[in-house]
């Protein structure tokens, strides 16, 4: 049965890295295998029970005869529910801070970034564009900013081989700074939640080589772009009347939202509450400063519609199930043994963590850069915090999913925006970038060499 279990997964690896040639929805693969895995693993329970927790399960028991329903109510309640946590503590984070993002966006908070985008020089709007996004996806969720920018940037540049190069470029800037903090990508979310990274250590092990593979491909993608560039100007507010509220007004709500999340890490370091409950917590201040401020500008009509965000949408909500989904699944995995198994050959014959770093990194650029990322995790869940293999494998995991757009759900919506295809992806940015990747391992290597030296 665990190798059932391990095929299952396979095959939702399969359908997930081939979605773009199947039309199979990530989420849909992943939650069929998350949910399947587990239907078989409790038809098997009480050989996975006393094979990996045989000590907790006599103590659950209390000198109770031991049947099928005591088994089935033990994984219920003590292994099952644990994953469920997991992944609901990275959902709802995402759901709060999405909603800022809608929130945000509805009274034209990011017009002020719009603004600086005002120029006719093709590199510096390029350069400009890169920058807000590399600056605010390392804040809020990449996903957003990057069909943010993506619908911004097709609504300025009216030529679309100018957008792709563009869109390119604002892909590479979100995976890159949402890589950087532990709130901008689900990956470094999944660390700071199961406590191996803190958030400071994180960004500081990671800051020169995002911004190294930000900047060497940035730099390539404005070489081949003309000195100006025809842009359609719009005026501030971005969405003629659909916001009321002063300049002031939305500068306020933009500190609300934007300094909000910024003392996420110094609430979980206080508290040591789950970082789900200060998103959750600066969701509602904005929303109440949302309701105060919009109510003596908008009829009874609007408010009604503006009191329930956008945000519960179907791209987003895919999001949240793909990320429950492979959660699940590979937790199932997880409790058979089969990972435990795979970590001790690791263990064996692979002992660098840099040469871990290598596999993640071609295994994400075609599979998912989470799904990546989390397999690698589950292989040392025991790695004291702060170990160097948890940034690195982020980092590689991450610069993966940028080199064929087929790992990274940025690098999708812009397929899906632009109709981009693969191969002319690759041929003008995906080099580079497994160029600047290299790159940037070498000056993390660098930059740890002393620390390696000690161990």
């Amino acid at each position: 049965m665990t190798l059932v279990i391990l095929g299952i997964l396979i095959a939702g690896f399969c359908m997930i890295a081939t979605s773009n040639i199947t039309k199979i929805n990530k989420a849909a693969a992943a939650v069929f295998a998350g949910t399947v895995g587990w239907v078989l693993y409790i038809c098997y329970g009480s050989d996975f029970v006393m094979m990996q927790h045989p000590t907790e399960y006599v103590d659950f028991l209390g000198g109770a005869n031991p049947t099928s329903t005591a088994v089935k109510e033990y994984i219920a309640e003590n292994i099952f529910l644990k994953y469920v946590g997991r992944g609901a503590e990275i959902v709802i984070f995402l759901l709060a801070t999405m909603t800022i993002v809608e929130i945000l966006d509805n009274n034209g908070c990011f017009d002020f970034f719009r603004q600086l985008m005002k120029t006719r020089n093709s590199r510096r709007l390029l350069w400009v564009t890169g920058a807000m996004t590399f600056f605010v996806s390392a804040n809020l969720d990449n996903l957003t900013v990057t069909t943010m920018m993506l619908v911004a940037m097709h609504q300025i540049v009216p030529a679309r081989r100018q957008r792709l190069i563009y869109g390119s470029a604002i892909v590479i800037a979100a995976n890159c700074g949402g890589a950087l903090t532990v709130i901008g990508d689900p990956t470094g979310l999944y660390l700071w939640n199961m406590g191996y990274v803190s958030a400071t250590h994180f960004s500081l092990t990671l800051a020169v080589p995002c911004l190294v593979s930000w900047i060497i491909p940035t730099w390539w993608l404005s070489r081949s772009l003309p000195s100006h560039t025809d842009c359609q100007m719009s005026s501030m507010p971005y969405r003629g009347d659909d916001t009321n509220l002063s300049v002031v007004q939305r500068l306020v709500m933009l500190f609300v939202g934007i300094g909000g999340l910024w003392f996420i890490p110094s609430f979980h370091s206080i508290t040591k509450l789950s970082p789900f409950l200060g998103a959750l917590c600066v969701l509602s201040v904005l929303w109440i400063v949302n309701e105060i401020m919009n109510r003596k500008l908008m009829n009874v009509e609007q408010m009604i519609q503006r009191r329930v965000p956008r945000v519960l949408q179907y791209g987003i909500l895919q999001t949240m199930l793909f990320i429950m989904g492979i959660i699940l699944v590979v937790g199932v995995v997880q409790e058979t043994g089969a990972i435990g198994w795979l970590a001790r050959q690791c263990s064996a014959y692979i002992e660098n963590s840099w040469v871990l770093a290598v596999i993640a990194f071609v295994v994400s650029s075609v599979l998912d850069t989470f799904a990546t990322s989390v397999s690698f995790f589950s292989l040392f869940p025991t790695l004291p915090e702060n170990h160097l293999f948890w940034p690195v494998i982020a980092y590689s995991t991450a610069m993966g999913g940028n080199v064929l757009m087929l790992g990274s759900m940025s690098g999708l919506a812009l397929m899906k925006m632009e109709r981009v295809h693969v191969g002319w992806y690759l041929r003008h940015v995906g080099g580079v970038v497994a160029l600047s990747w290299a790159i940037g391992m070498l000056t993390l290597w660098v930059i740890h060499l002393p620390q390696l030296l000690n161990v």
